[in-house]
């Protein structure tokens, strides 16, 4: 039988739980979450196919407090639909997603621990200590989360809202059906700052614990998820923080996308495929507007009004009130291919972005870096307005200014679809990173200094007489 070492695991559990210190072994666990622990002692083995899953309930009594899993064990996507039965249950009637694009336990243990009074899931914590029943599984199989809301949907008959501006009041009237409240988190861009990272995953707690909050003062009773779609990669401080590197679609993160891309079919042809891992937009500093599930997850956006071409394409996303505030909002791609004589091919170029609000006010952006040949799709890490990203949208207008966009693993392809794929992808990041060239830079010092050493060795001249200590002794003559 196998048996629990309490280092790691316990001092998770102390984190996770807000007590600060490690429980011993043998100590009662305190009352409140229920801690399947035993996958945290194979880091090493499955550092790459897992996601921790919080669960939590206004019900009592809504999971069963004895675990039964062992240590290194990854919960299945069955294994997982039988931890889930409870939230079927008649009572409560509401169900809460908190689906993050990525998320793994090193995080709750390295940003709590580094960063001292700046805890980033603090209301996490609280929830998780106050809630009548929770349940915290570490070790998740991220296929059986990658697939979580088609699984749920299947499962019962949900009336589904995607939340985007935390609105609830409409919970009330909805007494007929469960209602199933979809919340796409932040992402973490943990590849560019570790101060980023910390504040993405603070605002996601603030999100959590706020929507948490007004459904408990509200008396309704619900129970949620805390998950991710794949595991995150922690950037630790004595790393090299700027490490977005050449990432083509067939690496292990592109291997099975969560969800289909958006194709533009035309007849039988499919004529754009477009793919995001999350698309988000800020408007006037405030209005944070997330499409990702509107886009990809639960399609609700219109493309019939993209327009194919063999010289141009252009991939117009629709959205109906995707906010308060917002009647309509369209998203434009405008592509164009043509054919370079340096180069001797076609290329395809993302030639501007365009955001047309409420169909009046239009704000236009510029594209940089986004092109590929006419065959090949194009694929970034990170796109947007920020100054950061390797693929940026310049505003070219007043009104784009009052805009932020943020696109991460990009991808799109305007021509040349072929069975309603993406073809091999150019990636935005070239061969030549900062690294690449520091070692460029210095080797070339290195063997700058070895010629010279060798020229100057080279030009050494030998003595023309020498003294033979057997013949007369060699004199030299001085005069004034």
């Amino acid at each position: 039988m196998a048996r629990l070492c309490p280092a790691a695991p316990l001092l998770l559990l102390g984190t996770l739980l807000g007590t600060g210190a490690p429980l011993m072994p043998g100590s009662p666990l305190p009352p409140g979450p229920v801690l399947l622990l035993g996958s945290l002692l194979l880091p090493g083995r499955l550092a790459g196919d897992h996601v921790p899953a919080l669960l939590w309930s206004s019900v009592r009594s809504q999971w069963n407090p004895e675990p039964a899993l062992h240590e290194g064990h990854i919960v299945s996507a069955q294994e997982l639909a039988v931890l889930l039965q409870p939230v079927f249950s008649p009572r409560p009637r509401n169900l809460v997603l908190f689906l993050q694009e990525t998320l793994s336990i090193d995080d709750f243990t390295y940003y709590s621990e580094s960063y001292g009074n700046k805890n980033p899931f603090q209301n996490v914590q609280e929830i998780l200590q106050s809630s009548p029943s929770s349940l915290v599984l570490p070790a998740v199989d991220s296929k059986a989360t990658r697939h979580l809301l088609s699984f749920l949907q299947e499962s019962g008959d949900w009336n589904l809202t995607n939340m985007t501006n935390l609105d609830i009041s409409h919970l009330e009237a909805n007494t007929s059906k469960p209602n199933l409240l979809v919340v796409q988190l932040q992402p973490l861009i943990s590849g560019l700052s570790e101060i980023s990272t910390l504040e993405a995953m603070a605002e996601n707690d603030k999100i959590i614990g706020r929507l948490t909050m007004d459904l408990e003062e509200r008396g309704i009773h619900f129970s949620a998820i805390y998950t991710a779609v794949r595991p995150s990669r922690i950037s630790r401080r004595t790393e090299t923080m700027w490490n977005l590197r050449r990432q083509l679609m067939a690496t292990e993160e592109e291997d099975s996308l969560p969800y289909p891309p958006v194709n533009v079919t035309i007849g039988n042809n499919t004529c754009i495929l477009f793919y995001a891992g999350n698309f988000s937009l800020k408007a006037n500093n405030s209005v944070f507007i997330d499409l990702t599930n509107a886009t990809f997850v639960i399609p609700n956006v219109d493309i019939s009004s993209s327009k194919c071409s063999d010289i141009n394409t252009t991939l117009s996303l629709k959205y109906t009130k995707p906010v308060n505030g917002i009647n309509s909002l369209e998203i434009r791609f405008i592509m164009t291919n043509k054919f370079y004589g340096g180069s001797a091919r076609n290329w395809s170029t993302l030639d501007s972005v365009e955001i047309v609000q409420d169909e009046e006010k239009i704000a236009r952006f510029n594209v940089s870096v986004i092109s590929a040949p006419a065959e090949y799709s194009f694929h970034c890490q990170l796109v947007g307005t920020s100054s950061l990203y390797p693929a940026r949208l310049i505003p070219s207008n007043n009104e784009a200014r009052n805009w932020d966009v943020f696109i991460s693993r990009f991808q799109l392809q305007g021509f040349n679809v072929e069975n309603n794929q993406f073809s091999y992808a150019s990636d935005c990041t070239g061969f030549f990173s900062p690294g690449i060239w520091m070692g460029l830079v210095t080797s070339t010092i290195l063997l700058w200094i070895l010629a010279y050493g060798v020229h100057m060795i080279m030009q050494l001249t030998a003595n023309s007489r020498f003294d033979d200590p057997k013949g007369p002794a060699l004199s030299v003559p001085q005069t004034e």
